[in-house]
């Protein structure tokens, strides 16, 4: 599924946009350097003095000239970052501001082996995927769900100790996520922080570059149904596909609340076996028990998920309901 001409102009906006502010941040950066730091202002000027002079030398057929410049801008540097340093700032203070380090937010990337081609960034890649797949979900989760926001005050003994060991191994799938492969499955009863955790995941996955697709289960096989089923939407249903099987993580939510038929239990075991083979993590989370999935699913979904994914289960009371009660 390609973006309209009005969605890319619109994510290419932002990106001008993401720019103009950073260069606003650094601007005031430097003048508040300018005006704290004794010397550092007098030293940035000076640069200008010397590649004027340097360009009057090399004029003149001086061929040290060059060499000379570059010992001396070394060493400017050199005694400015000593200056930063002494003020208490980072040595990178006055350095190019980036959203996004890898493209210098321009939204593309140049290929390692092909000289002057250049390919989308994977910040571009998350933005068209938010554009294109409606992950509007992922980022209102994202927003309130977070590690930063996590709290064990809602579980008391066994479910505390299955929610303890559900969070430790939802903080090391993160930490080793680009190393490793993993997949995760969430199941137990209602409002137990399963879709919580998996917005725990992304919201760190999206900070490090990684492009996360979040869907409903019936949000997902509707899409997938509305693409097989209409013969004219070959060509989007192939690139949905892509992206569904590509993405580096895929979260599937609430797998059990779709009506589910020969259609749905085929689409789920080709993505599970795609994404296996491509080596791509998946996160599902289910209210069901493992008995009811064993008997809704076939027995080689089954088979899958419980062979090539780690299991977590979380119980206790129904935490959404304990939030809208008054303290």
């Amino acid at each position: 599924m390609a973006l309209s001409n009005s969605q890319y102009e619109a994510i290419i906006k932002r990106y001008g946009k993401t720019r103009d502010s950073n260069r606003y941040v650094l601007e005031a950066r430097r003048e508040e350097i300018y005006s704290s730091v004794a010397g550092y202002r007098e030293l940035a000027d000076s640069v200008s003095t010397l590649s004027v002079a340097c360009a009057r030398r090399m004029l003149d057929g001086d061929e040290a000239a060059l060499k000379d410049l570059h010992e001396k801008l070394a060493g400017i540097a050199a005694r400015q970052k000593e200056l930063l340093a002494a003020a208490g700032y980072p040595p990178d203070y006055l350095e190019p501001v980036y959203t996004c380090p890898d493209c210098r937010d321009t939204g593309y990337v140049s290929l390692p082996d092909a000289e002057g081609l250049k390919e989308k960034c994977h910040c571009f890649r998350q933005q068209e995927i938010s554009v294109l797949y409606e992950q509007s979900n992922i980022q209102n989760l994202i927003q309130k769900e977070n590690f930063s926001t996590l709290s064990s005050k809602y579980y008391q003994g066994e479910h505390l100790q299955h929610f303890n060991a559900a969070v430790d191994f939802s903080r090391k799938f993160v930490q080793n996520f680009k190393q490793d492969y993993h997949n995760l499955f969430f199941y137990g009863t209602v409002g137990t922080g399963k879709s919580f955790l998996s917005g725990c995941i992304a919201n760190e996955l999206l900070k490090q570059g990684c492009s996360v697709i979040y869907f409903s289960a019936s949000g997902l096989f509707d899409t997938l149904a509305r693409y097989a089923f209409d013969a004219k939407l070959k060509e989007e249903q192939h690139d949905f596909c892509e992206d569904i099987y590509g993405c580096d993580l895929l979260i599937i939510d609430d797998l059990g609340t779709e009506v589910t038929n020969n259609f749905v239990s085929s689409q789920l075991f080709v993505c599970l076996n795609e994404r296996n083979l491509r080596r791509k993590a998946t996160i599902i989370s289910t209210n069901v028990t493992l008995e009811e999935f064993r008997d809704r699913y076939s027995d080689r979904i089954f088979s899958r998920i419980t062979s090539s994914f780690t299991l977590r289960k979380l119980t206790g009371p129904d935490i959404r309901i304990y939030k809208k009660l008054p303290n």
